[in-house]
């Protein structure tokens, strides 16, 4: 399965170079303070700020008043210093005149509390009054910018979902009955893929149904499940208003809006065919030792959901947030490793929130490029270090990277799973995928997620953690891949039901039984606090299963409790390749069956390097560029091997550099190793962050020390 070298990207915005800054709100300072601000961004090495997020209510002060005279002359600046322009469409925080006119714009909970004015996104997704208001807001933005020479990029929205992703009021009741009748068509439909002969349920009309509001006892899962769809969409549809606006208006200048990483309210797979490339927040918890492994996996993501093309990490914490019980600062030098890490994992440009630290409202505790204390301070320091050894990295941008494994992900599927009323309230999407990625991380093994129905050819194996909703042709797609020479390592709680929400004939696995060889008998958690041992030594906690294989072999069993003896994880000779599954839920020991599975499959890490070293590896038309990252508090050494063997020149450091790397604690090397001419080795095309420990061939050994 030889995967073709990546082809060049292109550049996110017309800003050459890796893109630097953050999110620039000038409304909040004297107009003396913004000429000192744009002098030092430029001394910052600033390429772009993001303008005018929540700007609404000082754009148009009241129904038909407008005041863009601020907004031109700050632009104007901005260009004459040399810094691009983000322009947001301001839509995230309506102002208080819009709903004090029509207070139902205002969101309403499931228990019917109409939430107020005062914070931000105060807005009903389903409002009329909304919509029509942000479509004349963007509109007035892109007639009156399309053409000014500092626009290089628009900003719709901010964060959609953050704090209100639904509403149930009743014109959110009218715009979900519509969007049943487009899905199902007659009412019949509906009630079949609703299940409402249970609990004399059955509808009408129409006209009968309502959202899922605060109900006596269990809501109707499938309409929980429609819920979750309809909520993602009408989020969606405002988001596609403001941009199909855009386009006509300003066509040619790229347009995106911020995502919020491993985000379960949205769908991020639709969204993201909505923009010209993706962009990100991500606020990993300083306190935490392992939040490089989150973060990776959400960059990992983000990087996936547009085909591995480049990415813009458009918000992070230059030090501590705002809103955690206790807001931890970054160390010294944590804010340029962690910067550099989603440049590693894909992203053509690091953005912060915010230039100017606040000085009132929630936020004002929250760091910034420029703190409280101004250039005197230490996180002022690192922000002109850091946008020099930016500048020295420009060639890096438009290069891609890839995987050779990767794991499925469905937001359908996740909001299922998390539905009520299953034998486990403790199974989550995110907690079952955690160790699975955690594993992989250890071991310098970079994916690419990708969804059930994506083609999954040139893949060495696919991974799918928990598929507990499965459609029949997805299936099929995964069972092809098998089939034809792929390596499946399939979780727990998988292929359990359709699209409806409806227990698949015969049980789990669903239209995976044939596939990997077996059945299941019976669902078995495991209550909080205890686990189930396996023979192998490895423990099951959360979740076991009675299986009944029907082909597939025996590789690990129940060592322990009422199960003890069964199966528990088993692998399965289907045509060409071969299916494993796991029917507990093994955390940590998860890695030694992914080490024989994915040896089996012939995945190699990049490199051997020691505990806490990351590595991934970027290439494009200028060269192949090795990242090497110590999260770790002790110095590491990496030595250089295989196509790696030669070294090349660290970009960061302008030295060269031959069979090794020394990293200083929190240190990074980029290290540029190829000629624009070179073709690209297989292993380059898998990386990771590795401890050493390898993948072994031998699928019937558990490890070893990868070549």
């Amino acid at each position: 399965m030889n995967r073709p070298a990546p082809t060049p990207a292109a550049s996110l915005t017309r800003v050459p170079g890796l893109l630097y800054g953050g999110d620039y709100n000038p409304e909040q300072w004297p107009e003396e303070v913004w000429a000192e601000d744009a002098a030092l961004m430029r001394e910052a090495g600033v390429t772009m700020v993001t303008v005018g997020v929540f700007s609404w209510a000082r754009l148009q002060p009241g129904p038909d008043s407008w005041d863009f005279a601020w907004l031109d002359r700050l632009l104007d600046l901005l260009h004459s210093h040399g810094i691009a322009v983000d322009l947001a469409t301001a839509t995230a925080s309506p102002p208080a005149w819009l709903v004090r006119a029509d207070p139902t714009v205002l969101p309403v909970t499931a228990d019917g509390v109409r939430l107020e004015f005062g914070s931000r996104q105060h807005y009903c997704p389903s409002s009329p009054a909304y919509r029509d208001a942000a479509l004349r807001l963007t509109r007035a933005l892109a007639e009156r910018y399309a053409r000014h020479p500092a626009l290089a990029l628009w900003h719709i929205h901010n964060e959609y979902g953050d704090h209100v992703a639904e509403c149930f009021c009743p014109r959110s009741a009218e715009h979900f009955r519509a969007w049943l009748r487009e899905r199902y068509g007659t009412v019949e439909a509906l009630n079949h893929a609703w299940g409402t002969a249970f609990w004399s349920q059955r509808y009408a009309t129409y006209d009968e149904i309502e959202p899922p509001r605060t109900a006596p006892g269990p809501v109707n899962p499938t309409q929980l499940l429609d819920w979750r769809r309809f909520c993602s969409d009408a989020l969606l549809a405002l988001h596609r208003a403001e941009r199909e606006v855009l386009t006509e208006v300003s066509p040619g200048i790229p347009a995106t809006t911020n995502f919020m990483s491993m985000f379960k309210a949205l769908d991020y797979w639709e969204w993201a065919r909505h923009e010209d490339f993706v962009s990100d927040d991500a606020y990993p918890d300083p306190s935490d030792p392992r939040a490089h492994v989150a973060a990776s996996l959400n960059y990992d993501l983000m990087r996936s959901l547009k085909g591995n093309a480049p990415w813009l990490l458009l918000e992070q914490a230059p030090s501590a947030v705002s809103w955690r019980p206790v807001n931890v600062p970054k160390k010294p030098g944590l804010q340029r490793l962690w910067s550099l890490q989603a440049l590693a994992r894909g992203a053509d440009g690091v953005m912060y929130f915010q230039w100017r630290a606040s000085r009132a409202g929630a936020e004002k505790f929250h760091s910034a490029l420029l703190p409280h204390r101004g250039t005197a301070s230490r996180g002022w320091a690192e922000t002109v270090r850091f946008g020099a050894e930016l500048g020295r990295l420009a060639d890096v941008a438009g290069s891609r990277l890839d995987a050779d494994v990767a794991i499925v992900l469905d937001w359908d599927s996740w909001w299922a799973l998390e539905g009520a009323d299953h034998p486990s309230a403790r199974m989550r999407w995110p907690d079952l995928l955690r160790p699975w990625y955690a594993a992989l991380h250890a071991r310098g093994i970079t994916v690419t997620f990708v969804p059930p129905d994506a083609d999954l050819a040139g893949y060495r194996a696919v991974l799918a953690p928990s598929l507990y909703l499965l459609r029949p042709e997805q299936a099929r797609r995964i069972a092809d891949h098998v089939r034809g020479g792929g390596h499946l390592v399939c979780g727990p709680f998988s292929g359990v039901v359709d699209a409806h929400d409806h227990i698949h004939d015969g049980g789990a696995p669903g239209p995976l039984r044939e596939v990997l060889g077996l059945s299941v008998d019976e669902f078995w958690p495991v209550p909080d606090g205890e686990s189930t041992a396996l023979a192998s030594g490895a423990e099951a906690t959360l979740w076991t299963e009675w299986i009944v294989p029907e082909g597939a072999e025996t590789v690990d069993t129940y060592a322990s409790g009422s199960l003890a003896g069964l199966p528990a994880v088993t692998r399965h000779a289907y045509g060409a390749g071969t299916a494993w599954y796991v029917s507990g839920h093994l955390a940590e020991g998860i890695g030694d069956v992914l080490d024989r599975a994915l040896g089996a499959a012939g995945v190699r890490p990049v490199l051997d390097v020691p505990e806490g070293v990351e590595v991934t590896v970027r290439t494009g038309a200028q060269g192949t560029y090795l990242f090497l990252l110590n999260h770790g508090d002790q110095p590491a050494r990496a030595p250089l091997t295989g196509a790696y063997a030669a070294g090349g020149t660290d970009l960061l450091t302008g030295r060269a550099v031959h069979d090794k790397v020394t990293l200083e604690p929190l240190g990074a090397a980029v290290v540029r190793v190829a000629p624009v001419s070179a073709p690209v080795p297989e292993s380059a095309l898998g990386a990771g962050s590795g401890s050493g420990s390898g993948l072994d061939s031998d699928s019937d050994s558990p490890g070893g020390t990868a070549p």
